[in-house]
């Protein structure tokens, strides 16, 4: 168990002093496409955006639980996007996202690709995103699971170099608007695997993952995956969404897969090595690592939360966070000019 002591509550800090990025005024800079794609599929403008970046850095101001954030646009934007600009679903995931990054801290903090351990899972191929976009511009994450040494490697190495690969990618907002493609070879991958979660932690790490994570699954493909695993398989998708579940393909064979060859490593079927392509991630992943590591500076009173919030378990996602153990009477906190009708183009 761990102790947290917080110098200054909530109720005492002066406005402002919850951020520890600014709340800087935003400008889209990206391709009249993206711009008539994020209109379209995830309902941005500019007066659902700037209506948007307000409440959420009022509500975060206001809200008793939260102690430190950010509160630059590239970050809320993400969630914004991911949720199609539901404020109060966005409010709900951003705090939850925090709360995990408190309540995990082995497993969600600390994200840093020069570790030994990720630094070596990088480096063998564990997962790393293709360095060309596919025909509708999204990214491609390919995902090798088989080099994953169990005698080597922790679940919680895992959950890292999980969250390190996913929180490079998200910031990038063409990949916020456009989405990402899934893709991995399941050669190597036996009954073992089964014993680096229960079926408990299973269950909330696909039920937390699906609900908190603002990444905006578009396809998923599975190749290779050996038939004694397919018990697993079946359970892995009864945890999921129906909407994701008719987004994945399984094949026996990469060849097979519904996916622009070119894309692919070369070892594959695609043109370039899969070596080049590690090393051009880990360039990515370096650009990134300062603010990554920085984002452990947010934080969240867990005073205020029951254990089954902080744990992260299945009912209490079902329930709305106001509901937590401390939280003031008045919890409803920013939300009632969430539901303002919207200004739009």
């Amino acid at each position: 168990m761990r102790n947290f002591l917080w110098t200054k509550t909530t109720h005492t800090m002066k406005k402002g002093t919850k951020a520890i990025t600014k709340a800087d005024a935003y400008r889209f800079t990206l391709s009249d496409e993206l711009r008539l794609i994020a209109k379209e599929e995830l309902r941005e403008t500019q007066a659902t955006r700037d209506h948007a970046l307000q409440m959420l850095r009022e509500w975060a101001e206001k809200n008793p639980r939260i102690v430190k954030i950010r509160m630059d646009a590239n970050f809320f934007l993400k969630f914004l996007r991911a949720k199609k600009f539901q404020i109060p679903v966005v409010q709900e995931n951003i705090e939850r996202y925090v709360l995990l990054k408190n309540a995990f801290e082995g497993a969600f903090k600390n994200l840093d690709c020069r570790l030994p351990k990720m630094a070596k899972l990088i480096d063998q191929g564990y997962m790393f995103a293709l360095p060309e976009r596919d025909r509708e511009g999204r990214r491609v994450i390919f995902y090798r699971p088989g080099v994953f040494d169990l005698r080597e490697y922790t679940n919680a190495d895992m959950l890292k170099i999980h969250g390190i690969c996913y929180e490079t990618l998200m910031a990038d907002e063409e990949n916020q608007i456009r989405g990402f493609i899934h893709a991995g070879v399941g050669t190597g991958i036996g009954l073992p695997y089964l014993t680096l979660f229960t079926i408990k932690e299973a269950v909330r790490i696909a039920k937390n993952g699906e609900k908190i994570l603002p990444m905006r699954h578009r396809e998923m493909y599975g190749c290779n995956i050996n038939p004694a695993m397919k018990v697993a398989v079946d359970f892995g998708m009864s945890l999921i969404s129906q909407k994701l579940r008719e987004r994945i393909r399984l094949y026996t064979d990469i060849k097979d897969i519904e996916l622009e060859k070119r894309l692919l490593p070369k070892e594959y079927g695609g043109e370039m090595p899969m070596a080049e392509m590690i090393r051009l991630w880990k360039l990515e992943l370096e650009a990134y690592r300062g603010r990554l590591l920085a984002d452990d500076e947010m934080s969240v009173n867990l005073g205020m939360y029951s254990d089954a919030a902080k744990e992260g378990s299945v009912g209490a996602l079902k329930e709305p966070l106001n509901g937590c153990t401390g939280a003031s009477d008045n919890s409803t906190y920013g939300l009632a000019g969430s539901f303002r009708k919207l200004e739009v183009d």
